[in-house]
């Protein structure tokens, strides 16, 4: 087996991802299986349709690198190069729905003064604080990739499969406040965190999880 040649700077991650498949005589059918997610999430990475998510979001890059033998930060550098280049996107933070459901979580006396505010800085302080939450409630998530075992259990209580279960929480880790549901809400925040607060004078942001999930 040929060893896979080392990234061009130029080189896209759906690009390094084509190659090393046929480098290592693999097809995208095989590495998805390899990683537990879908063969469509593989196929819209090749055909660019879908971003890797940033590493601490997920766990895929150990698993493509070490399948396809790329070398360590082979992956990682075409995905920090594509995400450089991109041009950013203004926070908005989540839809007048998905601000409501979160503010059910915040504390009451918090939830008012926020919820009062309708200045420019009242709604980027609080599209901010919708982020942090999320990003709160991704970290306690983020370590449910590693216990199989519960999510084998999770999903056969709901009627899925392992792997459809596994590529639930790999989309929510990948969310972000501006592209998050009521739905994300429902099934991830909302049994996750028993309430949030903040200072609204330092904002210093804590989120109390529920005892299960802490």
């Amino acid at each position: 087996m040929k060893p896979v040649p080392s990234t061009q700077p130029t080189e896209k991650v759906r690009e390094l991802l084509k190659r090393a498949l046929k480098e290592t005589e693999q097809s995208s059918a095989e590495l998805a299986e390899a990683v537990q997610v879908p063969p469509k999430y593989i196929a819209d990475l090749i055909a660019g349709r879908r971003k890797l998510p940033r590493p601490g979001r997920t766990d895929l890059y150990e698993g493509i690198t070490s399948f396809l033998k790329l070398s360590r930060n082979e992956l990682l550098t075409c995905a920090d190069a594509e995400r450089a280049q991109a041009k950013p996107k203004p926070v908005i933070g989540p839809g007048p729905k998905v601000r409501k459901e979160l503010l059910a979580l915040c504390e009451p006396a918090t939830a008012k003064k926020l919820a009062r505010d309708r200045t420019k800085k009242g709604i980027a302080f609080l599209a901010d604080l919708s982020q942090r939450v999320l990003d709160a409630a991704q970290r306690s998530t983020r370590r449910k990739l590693t216990d199989h075992v519960s999510l084998r259990g999770v999903a056969r209580q709901g009627g899925s499969t392992y792997v459809a279960m596994r590529f639930k929480v790999l989309e929510f880790l990948d969310l972000t406040a501006d592209t998050m549901t009521t739905r994300d809400v429902a099934e991830f925040l909302r049994p996750m965190i028993d309430f949030w607060d903040v200072d609204i004078e330092t904002g210093v942001l804590r989120v109390v999880l529920r005892p299960h999930q802490s």
